[in-house]
């Protein structure tokens, strides 16, 4: 597997434009220009027969402005060079004017960037005639964040949002050469004087916690909210023009917005399209014509007869798919293919002036299903595609850099493919980042990834005053406008977690002034962005929140007493003090749209951006990095109970090894003990990890003076992987059932796919790509055959989950093995078992005690067990594994030899590993090495084992074997 996108669309050199760059525009679709095909062509040649003088000649003409702009700060100190699409901190960083912003601490050394106001600047020469054409427009698709538009000194116009496309007439200003300015004010100035001249009450939070270094204010500029910090990520307010700007030139009416919608007609038993194409019209009277939609594939082409007035004016059109035809649907990943038709939309509506549009047309129907369930009080939640009730398995995204011009086709492509590799099938785009660039839902649609798409807003209360209102309309009737042709794209979300704000009170608002801030969320949620969505977009739903009670919530006047209710709509959870080895800790709930736990990155990842002395655990690198509050003491706690920490003297190798356990889990209550008899007995240290303040104070200390203490970032890793296993497999059991009235859950959404820098977080992918233990363990309990263990009063429960739409007959294999040895202490087999379609089934039942009475010498301590599903034509499900006890207990476990032979068969890597004994949560690194594993941090209950690997850049078998380690939970010392 390789990554073979390239970015649409050039830089532009230097300079003033050369007038090649000047062209008529066939305002071409998203993926859909580059396929018209013989049909297509044939199509424009009947066009061109049957209306002579039909042509291209007069459609609009584009002049891009990408490229490179002049840069300076406020006072004229700093003059640069920077690129269009861009930001001020890339333009620096390129120029060798500043490090890497990631590198060390360098978020807080530049933070005057940031409290600084730049102005980008450039001239260009004017490649057509001004008077052909009756009007000219200057257009951004996006400005990051306030900014004044200058055009030869004649100010155009101001803004103040950066989800808004902003278009400025400048026909009247052109001339032969042109200045453009764009005059940006710095975002945290303007957030906090917003937040003065808002003096009728306050609107909470001012500031992000102390731990996240960030910067106050973020609510009241409409901006990507976690530029100003968030948990996981860094302060970067960020400026710059940082999408497309352009010229464009048109007479009599051009295209602004085209969207395809498809519905189903079932009284009918066909399949329509919604076409709706929004125009400027700029005639002084009406233009009247005809539109040729044709779908060549489907034998589809239908011609309307239209008519537009002047001004900002709309089409729309019904198109009825011919019934002969047999259409296939769009599917989500691991339910049918991602089909999409190639569509040909032909405007002439003034003789000689024809504009195409090519595009896709995708069929697929989504319904957010919320009805009564028998034997259980509240609702339903879980979403039907083209008819069929689909499981989401997913993770929620995040933006994939601070900075939007170093995202690029390529990073989009390896994220999401790396996503549907792990055998997901949704994501949820997070309110408090940015509505993501056009690229990113076509490889969305592309892979089938059903997109949960938040609105903006997270984590904070909003004003609702008429100016930011008008904002937020302009925003959203945009975004909705933009986006809605996407099949990938399942339900609209007003905000990520604002409801629960409210209701839980997170920022302590008077009881008596509640009612103020409940009118302002309607005001905002409900009566605007709501209203706009049902508007412009009837092919989806649309929820108020995340989490939300969906229609409980709607009938408590859209703020419930308790947003987190399991039996109703979706549900945020995080508990970091329980063992989450425990599946009796996690919520029964509808749809769990976020839950995690943290881990920190792997070493080859963040040495790229510290030094030698930041290498340690307690380094004010390593604390500095930690925007969670008491979030390494967190981690740490989790390991302590059910891990070893490691005591190496090493300190390199101790961080490394904390590392791993992050992703897994360590040995902490004997290190502390350990720690104990050296520097003296601390309250509360014990096995648990359950510290006072006190101790947690002391534990920067312990770990300094205590020579056998640990490094415990490896853990972290194998921590992180275990829990969110347990928890997401829970969920996936809990699919089928309802106990006590919880139940039918049909939707695990873990927090969180992807990082934004290099630092600890609830990421499964680092930031660049590679894969953390999480996301090796979701390619395992994301698949789509999978058995599933619990343990629930003394007896092995194991439940047989299906994705598939047909049921299996299938062979329960259950291996009983010895810690001590690598030979099989008893095997049991389950046959004719059926593993139901899209269910969740028990198939087996066993007392733990009965169980291991059939195996012999076996304890709870000394063995552990394993199991798969084996159906025919090659069907089986991953090898999954219940613990019997906490593996710091585990009795018999040896140190294994591990040893991998490395062979290349074309593009891939073959790993043969061999091990002496039985080898806990063995986990394969080649360094920097871009790629990924088939299979790693896995039990090794056999001799060999077979691992490809497959790079995403070229190497070699001897690169990889000088840059491979092999580690094992044994090997943590």
């Amino acid at each position: 597997m390789g990554v073979r996108r390239v970015r649409r669309g050039a830089v532009a050199p230097a300079g003033p434009p050369a007038r090649s760059s000047w062209r008529p525009c066939r305002l071409s679709g998203r993926r859909g220009g580059a396929a018209m095909g013989r049909a297509a062509q044939l199509l424009l040649l009947l066009l061109a027969a049957g209306r002579a003088g039909a042509s291209l000649a007069g459609a609009p003409g584009v002049h891009s402005l990408r490229g490179s702009w002049w840069l300076r700060n406020g006072n004229g100190s700093v003059v640069l060079r920077g690129e269009v699409p861009g930001c001020v901190h890339t333009a620096l960083h390129r120029q060798g004017l500043i490090q890497d912003p990631y590198y060390r601490f360098n978020d807080m050394m530049y933070r005057w960037i940031s409290l600084d106001n730049w102005t980008y600047s450039r001239s260009f020469q004017t490649p057509f005639d001004i008077r052909k054409w009756q009007k000219v427009n200057l257009v951004f698709e996006g400005l990051d964040t306030v900014s004044e538009i200058l055009m030869n000194n004649i100010t155009l116009g101001r803004t103040d949002n950066m989800f808004i496309r902003y278009s400025f007439d400048i026909t009247s200003v052109i001339k032969e050469v042109n200045f453009v300015e764009v005059r940006f004010l710095s975002a945290i100035s303007y957030a906090a004087e917003q937040s003065r001249y808002h003096k009728a009450y306050s609107i909470p939070p001012a500031c992000p916690p102390p731990v996240q270094k960030g910067e106050c204010h973020a609510n009241f500029i409409r901006k990507e909210q976690c530029s100003f910090s968030w948990d996981w990520g860094p302060s970067f307010p960020t400026q710059g023009i940082w999408k497309d700007v352009r010229i464009e030139a048109y007479n009599h009416y051009n295209l602004i917005y085209f969207s395809v919608s498809s519905f189903f007609v079932n009284s009918a038993q066909l399949w329509s399209l919604e076409i709706e194409s929004i125009f400027d019209v700029v005639s002084s009277k009406p233009v009247a014509g005809l539109v040729t939609v044709s779908i060549p594939e489907l034998q589809t082409q239908q011609t309307f007869s239209v008519k537009l007035q002047p001004g900002e004016g709309s089409i729309v059109l019904l198109v009825n798919i011919n019934k002969s035809s047999i259409v296939e649907a769009w599917w989500p990943n691991g339910h049918g293919k991602q089909t999409g038709y190639d569509m040909i939309s032909t405007f002439i509506l003034e003789p000689g002036y024809q504009i195409e549009k090519f595009s896709k047309a995708y069929f697929r129907t989504v319904e957010l299903v919320q009805e009564p369930i028998p034997g259980s009080p509240g609702l339903s939640f879980y979403f039907r595609i083209n008819g069929r009730p689909i499981f989401f398995k997913g993770s929620n995204w995040i933006p994939a850099d601070s900075f939007q011009d170093r995202v690029t086709s390529d990073t989009l492509w390896l994220l999401l493919k790396s996503a549907t590799d792990a055998n997901m099938n949704a994501l949820r785009v997070w309110g408090g980042g940015v509505y993501e660039q056009d690229e990113f839902y076509d490889i969305c649609d592309e892979l089938g990834i059903m997109i949960w798409q938040d609105f903006m807003f997270a984590c904070a209360l909003y004003p609702a005053d008429g100016n930011y209102l008008e904002s937020v309309r302009a925003e959203v009737s945009h975004q909705v406008r933009r986006l809605k042709s996407h099949p990938s794209i399942i339900l609209w979300s007003g905000n990520n977690e604002n409801e629960a704000a409210i209701a839980s009170n997170w920022f302590s608002i008077p009881y008596a002034d509640r009612e103020v801030y409940i009118k302002d969320y309607v005001t905002l949620y409900v009566k605007n962005i709501r209203e706009i969505v049902l508007t412009e977009d009837k092919s989806r739903p649309f929820v108020a929140s995340s989490p939300t009670n969906g229609l409980e919530s709607v009938k408590e006047g859209w703020l419930s007493q308790n947003p987190y209710d399991t039996h109703y709509g979706d549900t945020h959870f995080y508990d970091y003090s329980s063992d989450c080895w425990k599946w009796t800790v996690y919520p029964k709930t509808r749809f769990a749209s976020e839950y995690g736990f943290q881990s920190w990155p792997s070493f080859s990842t963040i040495e790229k951006v510290s030094s030698t002395e930041d290498w340690s655990y307690t380094s004010n690198f390593s604390l500095h990095r930690q925007h969670h509050e008491n979030g390494n003491d967190q981690m740490l706690q989790q390991i302590g109970l059910n891990f070893k920490l490691p005591r190496s003297t090493d300190p390199i190798k101790k961080f490394k090894d904390t590392i791993y356990l992050t992703q897994k889990l360590a040995q902490l209550g004997e290190s502390v003990a350990a720690c104990s008899t050296l520097v003296g007995p601390f309250p509360q240290l014990g096995p648990l990890m359950k510290l006072s303040g006190d101790a947690r104070e002391c534990w920067p200390s312990i770990i300094h003076h205590c020579s056998k203490c640990c490094t415990v970032t490896p853990c972290f890793r194998v921590m992180q992987a275990q829990c969110i296993k347990t928890e997401t497999e829970f969920y996936r059991f809990s699919q089928s059932e309802i106990i006590k009235g919880e139940g039918h859950t049909m939707g695990a959404l873990y927090w969180q796919l992807n990082d934004i820098w290099q630092a600890p977080s609830w990421a499964s992918l680092e930031y660049g790509g590679k894969w953390k233990l999480l996301h090796y363990f979701a390619q395992n309990f994301f698949a789509p055959l999978l058995p599933v263990a619990y343990e629930d009063k003394g007896l092995l429960n194991i439940y047989g989950v299906s994705d598939f739409h047909v049921d299996h007959p299938v062979t329960l294999r259950i291996i009983v093995h010895s810690w001590s040895s690598l030979e099989p202490v008893c095997t049991l087999a389950e046959d004719n078992v059926t593993v139901k379609a899209q269910s969740a089934v028990p198939i087996y039942k066993e007392s733990i005690s009965d169980l291991l009475e059939r195996c012999r010498n076996c304890t709870r301590k000394s063995c552990v067990i394993t199991f798969c599903l084996v159906g025919e034509g090659g069907l089986q499900s991953p090898v999954n594994h219940h613990f019997l006890s906490s593996l710091k207990d585990a009795v018999g476990l040896e140190k294994p030899q591990l040893n991998a032979f490395i062979s290349q068969q074309d593009d891939l890597y073959i790993f043969v590993l061999k091990t002496t004994a039985i080898a806990p949560f063995v986990y394969l690194d080649v360094g920097s090495i871009k790629g990924r594993f088939s299979d790693n941090g896995f039990l090794m209950t056999e001799k060999k084992k077979v691992v490809v690997f497959y790079p995403w850049e070229p190497t070699s078998v001897e690169e990889l074997e000088k840059s491979l380690t092999l580690t094992s939970l044994v090997d943590v010392d």
